[in-house]
């Protein structure tokens, strides 16, 4: 039977929520599989992100408290990750693609020697393989990989996975490994962006706004709207490399992929590129005085006006 080791993502001893979608995903590989599905938490203190994971169907949750693990550091996580997969016997290491995962679990591939698929969109047994999907082209091509390692390496879109439900919680088992801290790199500090809006790779509704905005001063408007519908607020790459908004707003290839409830651009016209971090969400609605934009190819709703008539009178009608 196979083992799916899901490593999950925590902050301050709460866990983050691109786990659960991730965990999503390791109950279908291991569906596919017929294996079981173990959640990793390594942390300092952090027993709280442990008992938060096991609610979410794994057969196991394992913590490992360490002070090394207090802020995270790829240096440490990998030969701890590498030392757990192989004790549970795991044919499957999966993580979110977030900038953590895409940081510490290609080392992890290559101690374990393992094959690496990066984005998967999906999973299932096919004529006796495990085929995975992900996306390539700015997701204009959907590509099928299959490997033939012992064990391979997964980041999770986590997008395109539904969290399980929640239940009945499992026990918590907390483990030691014998790495220690790495002698390479040291941790030095961590930058937290802290705002009273919902994280946008969170938020059931997010106001992207794009170049078409001409300001930083502009976007205030959207901040507006967005308090009234408590929303988060994001941009285009072409935005944030003009300097109206901040480099954790970008959405898209380069930036945060997202898939809110409902997605509202505004002045956004619609490069692939960004269409390749929102076109997951579930109602797209765009607001642009061009009406060739290709932003309009993808959105259910579509308003053809000035976004500085558009948004105010939107607002004050909220």
């Amino acid at each position: 039977m196979s083992t799916i080791l899901v490593v999950a993502e925590q902050l301050g001893g709460e866990l983050k929520s691109a786990t659960l979608p991730t965990i999503g995903f390791a109950k279908q590989a291991a569906a596919a599989t017929g294996g079981e599905v173990v959640v990793l938490v390594l942390g300092s203190g952090a027993s709280g992100a442990a008992e938060a994971a096991s609610r979410f169907g794994a057969s196991r949750v394992l913590y490992v408290d360490g002070a090394q693990y207090a802020d995270y550091l790829a240096e440490n996580y990998a030969p701890a990750v590498v030392e757990v997969a192989k004790s549970v016997g795991a044919t499957v290491v999966c993580a979110p693609s977030t900038t953590t995962g895409k940081d510490f679990l290609p080392r992890v591939a290559a101690l374990l020697d393992a094959g690496f698929v990066s984005d998967a969109i999906d999973v299932a047994e096919v004529d006796g393989d495990v085929v995975y999907k992900r996306p390539i082209w700015s997701g204009n091509l959907i590509a099928r990989v299959t490997s033939h390692t012992d064990i391979t390496a997964v980041t999770v879109r986590t997008t395109a996975f539904e969290a399980p439900a929640e239940g009945a919680a499992v026990s918590v088992e907390t483990i030691s490994v014998s790495s220690g801290a790495a002698t390479n790199a040291a941790f030095v500090s961590f930058d937290q962006v802290k705002t009273d809006r919902p994280p946008l790779t969170d938020a059931d509704v997010v106001i992207a706004g794009g170049r078409g905005l001409k300001s930083g001063e502009a976007f205030g408007m959207l901040e507006e709207l967005a308090d009234k519908l408590g929303a988060a607020v994001g941009a285009s790459r072409a935005a944030v490399d003009s300097g109206y908004a901040p480099n954790d707003w970008q959405i898209g290839q380069t930036g945060k992929i997202i898939a809110p409830n409902l997605y509202i651009g505004v002045a956004i016209s619609g490069a692939i590129q960004h269409l390749a971090g929102m076109k997951a969400s579930k109602v797209i609605v765009a607001i642009n005085k061009d009406p060739e934009a290709p932003i309009f190819q993808v959105s259910d709703f579509g308003l053809v006006e000035d976004a500085f008539k558009a948004v105010p009178e939107l607002t004050s009608k909220l």
